[in-house]
């Protein structure tokens, strides 16, 4: 499974952006996906999960303004981040699990300034 993660930039607090990840390869296989951030000076974290049928969690510091969403059909998930605060920023991970391999996509940087 190769994953491919974009949108990442610099914003202002308070602004939005919007990450995307598309996935290829035996997707068949895979179920629960999802977004990791690396925070500088951080461990890489999850902060969203979205299974094959849409059930999602989040982190609490993200419950209300991100919200990840899946399109089966078009193998891509993406990630809404509204309300962004300089906490927020970090490289961006998309993540696939198929059983117990997991997958990584390169890392999109988000940069929120105060």
């Amino acid at each position: 499974v190769q994953l491919q993660a974009s949108g990442g930039g610099l914003v202002q607090a308070g602004g939005s952006l919007t990450l995307s990840c598309a996935a290829s390869g035996n997707m068949a296989a895979v179920g629960t996906m999802g977004w990791y951030r690396q925070s500088p000076g951080k461990q890489r974290e999850m902060i969203a999960t979205i299974t094959k049928r849409s059930s999602t969690h989040y982190i609490d510091d993200v419950k209300g303004r991100f919200t990840i969403s899946r399109d089966n059909a078009k193998n891509t998930i993406g990630l809404q981040m509204n309300d962004l605060k300089p906490e927020d920023t970090g490289l961006y991970y998309c993540n696939a699990w198929a059983g117990v391999s997991g997958y990584w996509g390169q890392g999109t940087q988000v940069t929120v300034s105060s």
